[in-house]
């Protein structure tokens, strides 16, 4: 992509962004609380997170791809169902990650 596509592509994007950000300000207040709207408003971070983290972890250039990002993942959702501190949820799932790699080559 040459430079001056790219930043077409960043200036674009940018003013979608602002449109977006502007037509969710102009929602009138009376649609925003209702409680089925307020219902998935709640739901929407949390799935767009879990989406973004099985695309990095479960794909390589469009492939589905098993390795030592899975095994990170899936020791740090254990950890975190025990409660662990979340700098320990990090380091476990690092190395878990890293030891896979190592081990796999």
């Amino acid at each position: 992509m040459s430079p001056s596509a790219l930043w077409t592509a960043v200036l674009v994007a940018s003013v979608g962004c602002y449109l977006l950000k502007l037509a969710g300000l102009s929602v009138p207040a009376a649609w925003v609380e209702q409680p089925w709207v307020a219902r998935v408003v709640d739901f929407v971070p949390a799935a767009l997170l879990a989406a973004l983290v099985a695309v990095q972890a479960l794909t390589t250039d469009g492939a589905i791809v098993v390795d030592g990002r899975l095994a990170g993942l899936a020791v740090a959702a254990a950890a975190l169902a025990l409660r662990a501190p979340f700098i320990v949820v990090l380091l476990l799932a690092g190395a878990t990650g890293a030891g896979v790699h190592l081990l796999a080559g």
